[in-house]
């Protein structure tokens, strides 16, 4: 054997034997799962459930970094330039494809920045008003807005979160220019709407089911294909003629680029036991949510999502104008 062929021999049996070592070894120590949103929102709540139950997977602490700022292009940032170990991923929503038109100059490109691990779960939105507005269902609140688009406020968590997605097809189905008015997140635009300074808002299930459910704002319509289980007579906006409107906030998980396949590996295991535990599942549907199938927790799945809603949402976007950068 010639020294090259020599050399060559040992240094594949390098890589086999640390990719052996990982393979057996991982994970060795905590996980730092990023949400990059605040504490406390519907995507801080999917991801603590899910964090917690991997933990108990994995046998090590996953836990939960906020990195909020910036439509969650500043925590997506943050694990796009993190050690590529398998010891920080990313839990994201739809702003991870919405983010590569918003921002013209986003410092990283979402479809190659990442490896792909799976999806989490699909929330679906809700068309909700403060609970004296005056329409009562959803086709008397579509004239309502129509009549009064110069003076009704719409609220949304900043731009390119979930609530300014769905409000901007909102406005595109009815053709009616709202003032929206943004906040720094989820939590200030319902507190606003709670106390009657704001009229309308777009959100997800994971954040308005409560108070739908207490009274103190009203629901008027789903954004699903289907009706919820847990609000059996709200109907879907498709009822009502809107289904151009239909929009789920979906969930991936992440991995820096290059993180060993090993690591993703796992990772994708660990996903797949934490959204097939019941107890889960119990809890998302308290939230008008379920997991995703072991079928589209998976590495691939989560590409071709994330590409076909890059596809989806640019004209949009663009039609709309409006810009984060």
């Amino acid at each position: 054997m010639t020294p090259l062929k020599l050399l060559a021999g040992l240094a594949t049996g390098a890589m086999l034997m640390a990719t052996t070592a990982l393979a057996q070894g991982y994970p060795e120590r905590q996980i730092t799962m990023v949400i990059p949103f605040s504490a406390g929102g519907p995507t801080d709540t999917v991801g603590r459930l899910i964090a917690e139950r991997m933990s108990a997977d994995l046998g090590q602490q996953v836990i939960v970094e906020n990195v909020g700022g910036a439509g969650g292009t500043l925590g997506a940032g943050n694990v796009a330039s993190a050690e590529a170990d398998g010891y920080t991923i990313l839990l994201h929503h739809i702003g991870m494809a919405t983010s590569a038109t918003l921002y013209r100059n986003l410092a990283y490109n979402p479809l190659e920045a990442f490896e792909y691990i799976g999806l989490v779960t699909e929330v679906p939105m809700t068309i909700v008003a403060r609970k004296d507005l005056e329409p009562t269902d959803f086709a008397s609140l579509v004239t309502y807005v129509k009549e009064n688009a110069d003076t009704i406020t719409m609220a949304n968590a900043g731009i390119g979160a979930a609530s300014h997605l769905c409000g901007m097809l909102f406005m595109q189905a009815l053709e009616a220019p709202i003032v929206t008015v943004p906040y720094r997140g989820t939590g200030p635009a319902m507190t606003e709407l709670l106390g009657g300074q704001i009229d309308i808002m777009c959100d997800q299930t994971t954040n308005t089911t409560e108070q739908i459910k207490g009274g103190t704002i009203k629901g008027y319509a789903v954004t699903s294909p289907a009706r919820l289980d847990i609000f059996p007579d709200m109907p879907t906006v498709a009822e009502s003629g809107f289904g151009n409107m239909e929009v789920s906030v979906w969930h991936g998980l992440y991995a820096p680029k290059g993180t060993p396949a090993e690591a993703v590996a796992r990772l994708t295991q660990s996903l797949q036991a934490a959204l097939a535990d019941p107890g889960i599942a119990a809890k998302l549907a308290e939230l008008g949510t379920s997991p995703s199938p072991a079928a589209d927790a998976t590495p691939e799945a989560l590409k071709a999502k994330l590409e076909a809603e890059i596809a989806r949402w640019k004209p949009v976007i663009e039609a709309a104008g409006t810009y984060a950068d």
